[in-house]
């Protein structure tokens, strides 16, 4: 584990002890934001301990405080890096497409692959779980949901307008995908055997068909 370099930080200085860098402060919290998605691969965020989480990121008990107040804090930064890793996602996926049926198409495909994600999962099922006593991230969650939702129907208003997919409502359209993507990863944490990735997303590309406009 990497030690703390605190004490010897203050003797050089005098007793003051010098501020991070930002830069540096984002860069080890998020050492610890990624310590803690390594270890929800095999354990509930619930089971964990900043202990468990420090330990994986090789920092002090010490170090973890000077970024979270609590572990709970913790959870709702990786609902955070889980948001801004979506939206990267979206954005790779809008710059490749040709249109918006293989944008769609291609969203619910990398949606399925972020799925098999088992610490994705974890996650997901934690936030979930919390969400009916701890209003903050309730709160949050709904707001990823909702921007999630908004981004989506953007994308279908786009489509139907150009005459690319059928006139449906795209907000119901939008809510449907979302759903479908968190609920797909619940019932994987919940039966890992209970369906077949590949074979969901071949029932998804048939369903998408569906709405093309012909």
């Amino acid at each position: 584990m990497e030690t703390d370099r605190s004490v010897s930080l203050v003797r050089r200085s005098g007793g003051h002890v010098p501020r991070l860098a930002e830069a540096t402060k984002q860069e080890r919290r998020q050492q610890l934001i990624d310590a803690a998605w390594r270890c929800a691969d095999s354990l509930p965020f619930g089971s964990l301990t900043v202990d468990d989480i420090c330990s994986e990121a090789g920092v002090s008990k010490g170090a973890f405080y000077g970024y979270f107040r609590e572990k709970q804090d913790l959870l709702l930064a990786l609902l955070d890096d889980e948001n801004e890793s979506f939206g990267t996602m979206l954005e790779e996926v809008d710059a490749s497409s040709a249109d918006g049926t293989d944008r769609l198409r291609s969203l619910t495909r990398a949606m399925l692959e972020r799925g098999r994600e088992r610490a994705r999962r974890q996650i997901l099922s934690d936030l979930w779980s919390e969400m009916s006593s701890d209003e903050q991230v309730r709160e949050r969650l709904a707001e990823v949901v909702s921007a999630r939702r908004l981004a989506l129907r953007s994308w279908i208003e786009e489509s139907v307008a150009a005459g690319e997919l059928d006139d449906i409502p795209a907000n119901a359209l939008a809510s449907i995908l979302v759903a479908l993507g968190d609920g797909l990863m619940l019932h994987a944490g919940l039966n890992p055997s209970g369906f077949r990735w590949a074979n969901v997303e071949r029932a998804l590309d048939a369903l998408l068909v569906g709405i093309e406009r012909r």
